[in-house]
């Protein structure tokens, strides 16, 4: 399987497990939402039943007679209610509409009972086919024969007489029980309203999780996928870099072992090659893993120490001076008076800075200059190192501080060193809380620009 497959699967197993916790996650707040909405307006619409039943029990029970025969009573209290064996009167004048109290007769019904259950008035709107006599439970739930529902709630009614008796909470002293029910039709629209909404727009949510998905999971593997290719890239130029010398070596090996062991001369010519070939690999492994040690921040913060960095250029300008003089190039450094310090791993800096000015004497034809400055602005130190060479094409800029990364395409090492002089300038910088940058164009020569922060800045006392 090869690497792109294996990262497109990856991508989709981890899109997968994102649209699966997420379509989780949703689907249970989701329906703990939709539960939450229909258990409240269940519990108002009850509530709502138990008010109105209330006021009318409050209301009715003073005016309950004790007789057996309650007829004319309840015609007077309820003028729209239908007396059983009567005939109803559903043309109820406009100040008998408002005598009951009821906000909505399209909504509400009410039936009234003896003590004995059985069916005194009902209202004239009441569901088809309930049954004459009472049930003793307070809720009910009814289904009409149209389908509609309905919700009941049943009270006991006293009379004015049966609160004076001790026991009044005998039902034997109760008068007889109030029933009041409201339909369920615009409840169950609504619920049904819910449930529609749910159904719509849930498989429109799970698809945009699943899209969601699998652009975060792109996203997540972003940086693996650069950090594969980018150890890929590594291996291979690593692998590059090795097979030279080693080939090298072995074919010098193999000549050595050819000649006569009357040639010392050429003997000794070849184990010079040897041992050239032997240092080189060595100094690219000793690169790789200090490199490979400064990216994993072994050196600790805690152990840096002021280091003044006029003394460090100042030696490192002479330590150069004769190869630039047997170059022919001008080196030339500028250092202010005023002493600036940073902290940090002075061997570490050493290097920093004499892999720049190593890679501007590389790169600057006889008769060029190279010039070493140093700055302080805003506590922070500006180290430049600025030739007369080749220059760095633009395209190429961004890539300069890659590990084996040349500008020559073919890999010229005419110049000696590892490839790895910018990339650990970089990483030496950047474990100082530092940065390289660079300014270059082509045949007129590059600047580059390490940025240290400053721990002190003292003015050097005057003679």
């Amino acid at each position: 399987m090869n690497s792109h497959q294996l990262f497109r699967n990856s991508r989709f197993r981890l899109a997968l497990w994102y649209a699966l916790v997420m379509g989780a996650i949703l689907s249970i707040s989701g329906f703990g939402m939709y539960r939450t909405l229909v258990k409240a307006k269940w519990e108002a619409l009850e509530q709502e039943i138990e008010s109105i039943a209330g006021t009318l029990h409050d209301s009715l029970e003073p005016m309950l007679p004790i007789s057996e025969a309650p007829t004319l009573v309840l015609q007077q209290i309820f003028p729209e209610l239908c007396v059983v064996g009567q005939t109803c009167n559903t043309n109820p004048t406009l100040i008998q509409r408002h005598t009951i109290g009821i906000s909505d007769r399209n909504t509400y019904y009410i039936r009234l009972f003896d003590d004995g259950g059985n069916l005194l008035a009902f209202s004239p709107n009441q569901p088809t086919k309930l049954t004459q006599t009472w049930r003793s439970v307070s809720w009910q739930t009814l289904r009409s024969t149209n389908g509609i529902r309905y919700r009941q709630f049943t009270i006991i009614l006293h009379s004015a007489a049966a609160h004076q008796e001790v026991n009044n909470s005998n039902p034997a002293s109760s008068w007889g029980y109030l029933q009041i029910g409201r339909t369920l039709e615009s409840f169950d629209v609504e619920v049904k309203q819910f449930q529609w909404i749910l159904a719509f727009w849930f498989p429109i949510a799970l698809s945009g999780v699943g899209i969601s998905s699998w652009w975060l999971s792109g996203l997540a593997m972003q940086p693996i996928y650069e950090s594969y290719q980018q150890q890929k890239e590594f291996t291979a130029n690593a692998a590059h870099e090795l097979r030279s010398p080693l080939a090298s070596l072995l074919a010098t090996v193999e000549a050595i072992l050819r000649i006569p062991q009357s040639n010392p001369q050429d003997i000794k010519t070849m184990l010079q090659t040897v041992e050239r070939q032997g240092r080189r690999l060595s100094n690219l492994i000793a690169d790789l893993l200090f490199l490979t040690s400064l990216e994993h921040n072994s050196s600790s913060p805690q152990l840096f120490q002021p280091c003044c960095l006029n003394d460090l250029i100042g030696d490192l300008t002479e330590e150069f001076l004769e190869l630039t003089t047997f170059a022919k190039i001008d080196l030339i450094s500028q250092i202010p008076d005023d002493e600036i310090y940073v902290l940090g791993n002075e061997p570490q800096l050493y290097r920093l800075v004499s892999n720049l000015i190593t890679n501007a004497i590389h790169y600057t034809p006889n008769d060029g200059q190279v010039v070493v400055s140093l700055t302080a602005c805003d506590r922070t130190a500006f180290i430049t190192v600025k030739d007369t060479g080749i220059g760095i094409p633009p395209s190429e800029q961004a890539r300069i501080f890659e590990r084996f990364y040349r500008v020559d395409s073919h890999r010229d090492r005419k110049t000696g060193g590892t490839g790895l002089g910018l990339a650990i300038a970089r990483a030496i910088s950047q474990n100082h809380q530092g940065d390289i940058t660079v300014k270059s164009q082509v045949g007129t020569g590059s600047l580059f620009t390490i940025h240290l922060p400053v721990v002190a800045s003292n003015k050097k006392a005057s003679d």
